[in-house]
């Protein structure tokens, strides 16, 4: 939950200094502005009482150096202990309400999403996303291209009857060349990770509540996580919903060396979400899963590059679709798409032709200090310097699950097989799936 150990998600100094920066920033994001004016009124509220608070607390310090000073202090004691008594009774007093003050301010600001960069365009929803650049040409097919699930089940990769069985919609068994082939692209995914200096990590699975809030997964998110009993009834677990929330959690409360950044972590991890949201949303297939795997890039860094850095994570991830040889996009979200947390984010979409459409494979966002003053992550740019909030950002490097799906639609063949991208057999071990299953 929050507390006053840990700094609120949005930063209350900016509300105060601009709060019609905030308002505009909330109304192209289509959030209501209301709480702009209730939370800077609980600011007043709560400094009122404060003032009073240390104007008593002054008060009683002056008469605690009376008594000291006093040539007679035991009768400058009886004089002014009733009096410094009365100031602690006024003190205990003034500052009762501000508990619930503080509680009221960080619980209000927990639910206000991050203040979008200036660079991001207005629009409401996907349809007013901007292209920023292509990579290739769709394939063309001699043959009507067909959708992954049809393919995937011929070919015996893909078990989507059999996992449902198992555990109900929304999950898959990966069978054979389906399996070897999700684990060859998180290894190719990991070894170019690791190529561009990010160090591989391999997190816990299940993360508390307070990992889970520190990275703002909580409240907003909440009825898109699985969670559990853990060793006590205040001890909920969470399943991750990507491997964002262990990496950058990893430094809550530490304060880093400016010397040390940019720091980048890389996981290959699964992922769990209800996709509460998504009813009747891409049922079929491996696209939207209750649990998926990818690897995922975290990077925390300096304020003043951390922009500079989003372009760096948007090419690392690009890049392993060129190598693939699998035809993508970069598209800017608008200020309607862009998620709670991050202040600006770029989607990679690859192309799928058994949909005949593109479909985000990464997401790469900059979080700035958002994530940051929640953790109470921060670093000192040398010794002795105030420590600053480091800046967050996230993406994919890549989904495996919809990669997948790329690589089975855009490499089919017209026997019913599927050619391997070359780049990728050394890691699977074979160069296609023929249309019997067999690989070669």
């Amino acid at each position: 939950m929050p507390s006053r150990t840990r700094g609120p998600v949005l930063n209350l100094d900016l509300l105060r200094r601009e709060p019609d920066h905030v308002r505009v920033a909330a109304r192209r994001r289509g959030v209501g502005v209301e709480f702009v004016a209730r939370i800077l009124d609980l600011d007043r509220e709560r400094r009122a009482a404060l003032t009073t608070v240390e104007s008593l607390k002054a008060h009683k310090n002056t008469l605690t150096a009376e008594i000291g000073k006093a040539a007679d202090k035991k009768a400058a004691a009886a004089e002014l202990r009733p009096r410094i008594a009365e100031l602690d009774a006024r003190i205990a007093t003034a500052g009762e309400p501000l508990p619930a003050l503080d509680q009221q301010i960080d619980a209000e600001l927990s639910e206000i999403p991050n203040v979008l960069d200036g660079s991001v365009p207005d629009g409401s929803d996907e349809h007013a996303n901007v292209l920023v650049r292509s990579w290739g040409e769709p394939p063309r097919f001699a043959f009507t291209p067909k959708p992954h699930w049809e393919i995937g089940e011929r070919l015996g990769i893909f078990d989507f009857e059999r996992a449902t069985k198992l555990s109900g919609s929304r999950f898959t068994v990966l069978r054979g060349a389906g399996a070897r082939l999700s684990r060859a692209l998180a290894q190719f995914f990991l070894d170019r990770a690791a190529r561009n200096g990010y160090v591989e990590i391999d997190p816990p699975l299940l993360v508390s509540r307070s990992t889970m809030w520190s990275t703002g997964q909580l409240s907003k998110f909440s009825d898109q996580m699985y969670a559990f009993d853990g060793d006590g009834a205040s001890e909920a677990l969470y399943l991750i919903p990507t491997a964002e929330v262990p990496l950058t959690a990893m430094h809550r409360d530490e304060i880093l060396s400016g010397d040390a950044l940019p720091v980048r972590y890389a996981a290959h991890t699964p992922c769990f979400r209800k996709e509460a949201g998504a009813a009747g949303k891409d049922t079929r297939g491996l696209i939207r899963q209750h649990q998926f795997e990818k690897v995922e890039l975290v990077w925390l860094t300096m304020p003043e590059r951390s922009f500079d850095d989003l372009e760096t994570l948007v090419r690392n991830a690009t890049g392993l679709y060129e190598e693939l040889g699998i035809t993508h996009r970069v598209m800017l979200l608008c200020a309607g798409d862009t998620g709670f947390n991050a202040a600006k984010t770029y989607d990679v979409e690859a192309w799928m032709p058994g949909a005949d459409t593109y479909r985000e494979v990464s997401s790469c966002s900059n979080c700035t200090d958002f994530q940051a003053r929640r953790s109470s992550i921060r670093f000192r740019r040398e010794a002795g310097a105030k420590p600053e909030l480091v800046h967050t950002l996230n993406g994919s490097g890549g989904a495996i699950g919809r990669t997948l799906v790329a690589i089975v639609e855009n490499y089919q063949r017209a026997d019913g097989g599927v050619t391997i991208p070359e780049i990728l057999r050394p890691f699977a071990g074979f160069a296609s799936i023929e249309p019997d299953g067999s690989t070669r």
